[in-house]
Parts: C-alpha cells; sequence; structure tokens
C-alpha cells in the first residue's frame, strides 16, 4: 500500500462527480495523509458549490457528511508552517497549497492533485515526482 499526500482537489471528487472522480477513487485504496487544512478547503468548495448552484444545499451537506467518514489522516499544520512558506516563495504559489507540498516532503511521499496550475509550478522547481498530476493515477 502506497501513501499518498492528496488535497482538496482529490478529495472533492469523492463525493461530486466531476471530471477525474473516477482516478481519486482509487486513491482510497492507499494510506491518505493531509494536513488538517483540508477540512476547510473542502468546506469551501461545496460552499462554492452551493453558491454557483452545481450542488444543493442538501447534496452539500451530505457531501460533507460523508467526507467527514473518509479515511484520510490528518496532519496539524503548525509544523509545516516554515516549509510551506518557503515552497510558496519558491513557487510563487498559495501558501495554503504549499502545505500539501511540505507535508509530502515531511513524509517522504508523493502529493497527488487534480490542480494544474499547482502541478505546473512544481515542474518548474523540479518538485516532480513528488507531485502527481490525478490524471495519472491508474490502479
Amino acid at each position: 500500500m502506497t501513501t499518498w499526500v492528496i488535497d482538496a482537489s482529490v478529495a472533492i471528487k469523492w463525493v461530486v462527480d466531476e471530471p477525474g472522480t473516477e482516478q481519486a477513487l482509487l486513491l482510497r485504496r492507499h494510506h491518505l495523509v493531509a494536513p488538517d487544512l483540508l477540512i476547510a478547503e473542502c468546506a469551501n468548495i461545496l460552499w462554492k458549490k452551493v453558491r454557483r448552484k452545481e450542488l444543493s444545499e442538501a447534496e452539500a451537506i451530505l457531501a460533507a457528511r460523508l467526507l467527514q467518514r473518509t479515511e484520510v489522516e490528518l496532519e496539524p499544520m503548525r509544523g509545516l508552517l516554515e516549509p510551506a512558506t518557503k515552497l510558496a516563495i519558491a513557487l510563487g504559489h498559495p501558501a495554503y497549497d504549499c502545505t500539501y507540498l511540505a507535508l509530502a516532503e515531511a513524509r517522504s511521499c508523493a502529493m497527488v492533485t487534480a490542480d494544474d496550475q499547482l502541478y505546473r509550478r512544481t515542474l518548474a522547481i523540479g518538485f516532480e515526482p513528488k507531485v502527481v498530476r490525478l490524471a495519472a493515477i491508474r490502479e
């Protein structure tokens, strides 16, 4: 079983059918880790989907309830502050996304994301293969 750090762009696909859902579900067979920021980010994504009328309020609440039950090991963010800041500066990318990268580095494993902008920026500084695009996940 492989350990992967996943971000909210992956986790949300477990409860909202959208491109990448099939690949995201394949990851559930592995040991998954995320900073506890995942909770707030998923809640925010669900809120946005309700505002954009992509989900009803009831669908968003059900999705939140299902996400609460997922088997993801949540890591406190405090110890990720400094490395996430350094990565954010190096990438020119928001620090909250970089907490996932910092956790992957701390755990010596790869991170999976559906965030193409983050993926491209990590390529620019040689962070690949530590970051894997969700679209590349196969059984």
